[in-house]
């Protein structure tokens, strides 16, 4: 943590450091946010905590600038939790382990939190400045934005006085983002019934690891390898072979929807006697799929083993779950045909669990398209519902509409070409902000997203460019001062 401290712009490091040094994951987030709370009061800053836990921090315009438009800097407190397998690591207790590596800042076998920590530091160094010429600010920093948008749904009319709003989630500096995709959380259950193992059968294990994983939005159009669908693949395939005869056991794959699953794993028993054509068969099988993600997954990693196995599947249900899995549309749907190079719609099988009560599934399906995400749906729900799973939406949330005459798109440009010299990109993401949400309550706010770069969130090999970090400061200070009156 010392070395983050030592980087520039001080400040706003100083303040990351501090929020990597709490525990913060989604739907943990009280300790972060009653430090953030402690702080704001010694600061002599109103704060507040709205009903679903949100914060609200306002802080009176420097001198000369009380004539200013209001301003809202809003990021999301939670970060998202991921671990290599084979590191000790609770987010719930634990500080990330954040340190310099050249150009870049990472963490030790885990996520970073710079989506949206980095952002957070940022607001939480406006409040603390002196020497900012600003308008009104007032601060939002929403909770468990990773898993559900619960602050964003929440929120409520009448705390804001501020016309703009400037989101500090984006993870591509030189890109000012206008509009995001909206999505929906895809829940499925198979209930299951087991049976006991037959006499001269043995126990196997398919492993899939050394993914790139990521986000589920961001990165969904890299072709990076889905861990479950690769496990999907495996099964289908083996199970088309009929004198192999194996009977699934458990499944497990995944952490969260919203990230591309980066390890996997089926059980399951086979006959003694087919033991030599499965391992022939799986060699086969993972060379070829070995073969097809060769570019992007050069560290994949397919593994059969010998385990102890206690109990299987029901043979009808077992070929159900696995066509529905091999079946189960994932990846990149469509491209945005307005937009070049944007992701209109895609799928991500995110979660297989094997509980007692059953196989449970989770997908994220977005969408910029209403109609699109709905169609999807509709996919999923057919594919699923043939299979005899349970199938459940919720959480769905709307993408952001870019505003055709905004004012706030035109200054960011302006000042971004004044300061470096070049014309940042007017973008479209295909990540879910919570500006989408935030216009149903604020229909009035004008609103950008903006940030450093960001690589591979959602993945324990997250890195945060501080170049970036320090040109992204830049801006925002600038765009600051340059806020029109009112």
């Amino acid at each position: 943590m010392t070395q983050l401290n030592q980087l520039s712009p001080q400040p706003l490091w100083q303040f990351f450091s501090q929020i990597c040094s709490i525990p913060h994951p989604s739907k943990h987030e009280h300790a972060l946010s009653d430090w953030i709370t402690q702080w704001a009061k010694s600061e002599g800053l109103s704060v507040q905590q709205d009903r679903i836990g949100n914060l609200i921090i306002k802080k009176p315009a420097s001198s000369g600038m009380e004539h200013k438009k209001g301003v809202i800097l809003q990021a999301h407190i939670d970060m998202v939790p991921q671990k290599n397998s084979d590191t000790e690591h609770d987010f719930t207790k634990d500080p990330i382990q954040a340190y310099v590596d050249g150009d870049w800042v990472t963490a030790k076998d885990t996520t970073l939190g710079s989506d949206n920590g980095i952002g957070m530091a940022s607001c939480l160094a406006v409040l603390a400045s002196k020497d900012i010429a600003h308008g009104p600010i007032e601060v939002l920093l929403t909770i468990d934005e990773e898993a559900g948008m619960t602050g964003a749904f929440g929120l409520e009319p009448g705390y804001f006085d501020g016309e703009i709003l400037i989101n500090t989630d984006s993870e591509e500096e030189g890109e000012v983002y206008m509009g995001c995709a909206g999505g929906v959380n895809v829940n499925v259950h198979f209930p299951i019934q087991t049976q006991p193992l037959a006499v001269a059968q043995s126990g196997y294990q398919i492993s899939v690891s050394g993914l790139k994983g990521g986000h589920s939005g961001c990165d969904i159009h890299l072709g990076r390898g889905n861990a479950n669908k690769i496990i999907a693949r495996c099964l289908y395939e083996l199970s088309q072979q009929t004198e192999l005869d194996f009977t699934l056991s458990q499944l497990q794959g995944g952490s969260l929807r919203n990230a591309i699953p980066r390890e996997a794993s089926a059980q399951f028993i086979i006959n003694d006697t087919n033991q030599q054509q499965l391992e022939q068969a799986f060699t086969a099988l993972t060379a070829q799929i070995k073969a097809t993600l060769a570019h992007t997954e050069p560290n994949l990693a397919i593994s059969l083993a010998p385990i102890q196995v206690n109990q299987v599947l029901a043979k009808n249900e077992q070929q159900r779950l696995i066509a529905a899995l091999h079946g189960c549309v994932n990846g990149v749907l469509r491209m945005s045909d307005e937009f070049a190079g944007v992701v209109e719609t895609s799928s991500n099988l995110g979660v297989v669990k094997t509980t007692p009560q059953g196989i449970d599934i989770q997908c994220l399906v977005r969408s910029m398209d209403d109609s699109s995400r709905n169609d999807v749906q509709n996919m999923l729900e057919s594919v699923f519902k043939l299979a005899g799973a349970q199938i459940v939406f919720d959480g769905a949330y709307p993408g952001w509409a870019p505003k055709a005459d905004s004012d706030m798109r035109d200054l960011v440009r302006e000042v971004y070409q004044a300061e470096f010299g070049s014309t940042p990109k007017i973008m479209m993401i295909h990540a879910g902000l919570e500006c989408g949400l935030f216009k149903a309550v604020y229909p009035n706010w004008d609103m950008v997203s903006i940030g450093p770069t960001i690589k591979f969130p959602h993945s324990p090999d997250e890195k945060v460019h501080i170049g970036s970090v320090a040109k992204y400061w830049q801006l925002l200070v600038k765009v600051l001062e340059a806020i029109p009156v009112k």
